[in-house]
């Protein structure tokens, strides 16, 4: 009777799993295209599980300079190669989001994206890019992965890479809007390539990589500078992208995005910027997340198109740990809260309800989870849940890159306490800057990302807030911070 209540059990829990690639659903993910005619064509669910699927290794911490346990790198070379996800072994869903968590932070990548394990090891490079530690002395960006005895190796470009964030005093944030800087990171590796292959070498591989944001279709594609930028040019890009805004797949090195935070976003109908993607059920975020972490290099624009931008990936997610990720991300809690409501927040709240933010960052959620249209774009079709009225931020991101829309979501507020730099372009270091009446001058400097070039240049729209008195604007973030 055990045995066959075990089975039982274990049948429900493979049962609940849906169909990540399910055709029907992967055809319906998507928000059009601001022109339809581009909008993404997606690998089908045929070649998608002909793809192999991800082996998940046991992995291990990677320490900062100086913070590393003695023998801890003897100790790693004398481990086995261990199966850290298995399936058939889940049989709660409790252990689901412990799974999940294992998938959260198993790299995808064993080549040096942002950093090498040499980088790791030299306290110059933390000084220069600003990377935060953790106060055991770790750094969630990246592990150590053993596939093979006595083989270490650094990998990275997990979820955790950019969805982890690292608090001033050292708290680990898992799944928070990330601080690793990234691109100043890459920057760095660039200069460094420059050098020993050379500056032709090392720009042709660049602008190579580059080439993937294009979108030929338009006239005047702004991610075409790319074209004629030096090495230099490239590595000052890097440099200005802060942490919390990464230029990721399909998004542009001109025109970079910043970071969600997906701590809530099981609450969310839309994700991306953009609103690009649906999200009906707990399937579509594993879609989601198989797109944006190995399915992206296939996808196709454009009714003429006959192949994918690459070929395909060497390994994909299982269904299950896709599913064990979608748990794990809707369980995420915030950090806890140092701000209490006082006499300022109270006035704050007052202020958001006087002036009408409610409509849009509607409680409990402080989203309505609704789309607004960018200035300039004029949808060929209704799409559910639009509010008609732009509020003139920059609309480049929504119509001139692969996650183009036409739309940008309402954001939630909850968490900005901890969250920054602001904006759909993390152009605004702090809620101080966000709410700073100067930022709309085309002489300001922005405090976030200042664009690729690092000119001054204004943060345009969203002008709600920007006409109350200083005091007024001290008591509205009070009260937002205690969200």
């Amino acid at each position: 009777m055990k045995v066959l209540t075990a089975l039982l059990a274990l049948a429900a829990a493979r049962a609940q799993v849906p169909t990540t690639w399910a055709q029907a659903e992967v055809d319906t993910l998507e928000l059009p295209a601001a022109n339809p005619a581009y909008s993404a064509i997606h690998l089908d669910q045929a070649a998608y599980y002909r793809i192999p699927e991800r082996v998940i290794y046991r992995t291990y911490p990677v320490y900062a300079p100086g913070r590393e346990p003695a023998g801890y790198r003897e100790w790693l070379q004398s481990r086995e190669p261990e199966i850290a996800f298995d399936a058939s072994k889940v049989k709660s869903k409790e252990q689901w989001v412990r799974a999940g968590e294992t998938v959260f932070n198993t790299p995808t990548s064993f080549q040096a994206v942002f950093f090498t394990a040499d980088n790791l090891r030299d306290p110059e490079f933390f000084r220069r890019t600003g990377m935060p530690i953790a106060t055991d002395g770790t750094v969630p960006f990246a592990r150590w992965t053993v596939r093979r005895k006595g083989e270490v190796e650094l990998g990275s470009m997990g979820c955790n890479t950019c969805h982890t964030r690292v608090l001033a005093e050292g708290t680990v944030v898992p799944g928070a809007q990330g601080n690793n800087p990234g691109d100043r990171q890459g920057a760095l590796l660039l200069a460094s390539a420059a050098t020993m292959l050379g500056q032709e070498q090392a720009l042709a591989r660049v602008r190579k990589f580059a080439r993937q944001f294009q979108m030929p279709w338009l006239q005047d594609d702004c991610n075409r500078v790319t074209e004629t930028m030096t090495i230099a040019d490239f590595v000052k890009a890097g440099e200005e992208i802060p942490p919390g805004v990464t230029a990721r797949a399909n998004t542009s090195m001109i025109l970079p995005p910043q970071i969600p935070d997906l701590i809530g976003v099981r609450q969310r109908r839309f994700l991306d910027h953009t609103g690009l993607i649906r999200q009906r059920g707990i399937g579509d975020l594993m879609r989601y997340s198989s797109l944006a972490q190995d399915l992206f290099s296939q996808d196709r624009y454009g009714s003429n198109s006959t192949a994918g931008r690459a070929g395909p990936p060497s390994a994909r997610y299982s269904d299950p740990q896709l599913y064990s990720l979608a748990l794990y991300l809707y369980s995420l809690q915030p950090p806890k809260n140092p701000h209490r409501s006082d006499a300022s927040a109270v006035r704050g709240q007052a202020i958001f309800r006087r002036e009408k933010c409610a409509t849009c960052h509607t409680p409990p959620l402080y989203t309505n989870n609704r789309l607004i249209p960018a200035d300039g774009f004029h949808p060929s079709a209704e799409i559910a849940g639009v509010l008609r009225a732009p509020i003139g931020v920059d609309a480049r991101y929504t119509l001139e890159t692969h996650k183009n829309t036409g739309y940008y979501k309402v954001p939630s507020l909850k968490g900005v306490w901890y969250r920054g730099p602001f904006g759909h372009n993390g152009s605004a270091a702090t809620l101080e800057d966000w709410f700073d009446p100067s930022r709309i001058r085309p002489d300001y400097v922005p405090t976030g990302y200042k664009g690729y070039d690092g000119k001054t240049r204004s943060i345009p729209g969203h002008l709600f807030g920007l006409t109350l008195s200083g005091p007024e604007r001290e008591d509205l973030i009070a009260f937002l911070n205690t969200l």
